[in-house]
């Protein structure tokens, strides 16, 4: 049997996915860090990094009232879902 042929024995690789957030404008000193169900956020101003929370929070929300987990959507589907939590939160975004 050639290495490139799966085998029964092999278990199955996990998918996993989640949102690391990097806040760069934090110049008081302070070092922030959250973790949460699906994301890490690092870093940024106090208001910064209270938005980074409020948008993670706000996506697993969505994600938990559509019966879906991150790592089953697709890339597009969760930037939709990332887009309507920005506009709801009335975030400007650069596209």
């Amino acid at each position: 049997m050639s290495n490139s042929e799966p085998t029964k024995d092999k278990p199955q690789s996990r998918k996993i996915a989640g949102l690391v957030g990097i806040g760069l404008d934090g110049d008081d000193g302070q070092t922030r860090v959250t973790r949460g169900k699906n994301f890490v956020l690092w870093g940024g101003s106090q208001e910064t990094h209270a938005v980074m929370q409020e948008t993670a929070i706000k996506v697993n929300e969505r994600l938990d009232q559509k019966g879906k987990r991150m790592e089953d959507v697709s890339v597009n589907e969760l930037r939709d879902i990332i887009h309507d939590v920005a506009d709801s939160m009335g975030l400007k975004r650069r596209d």
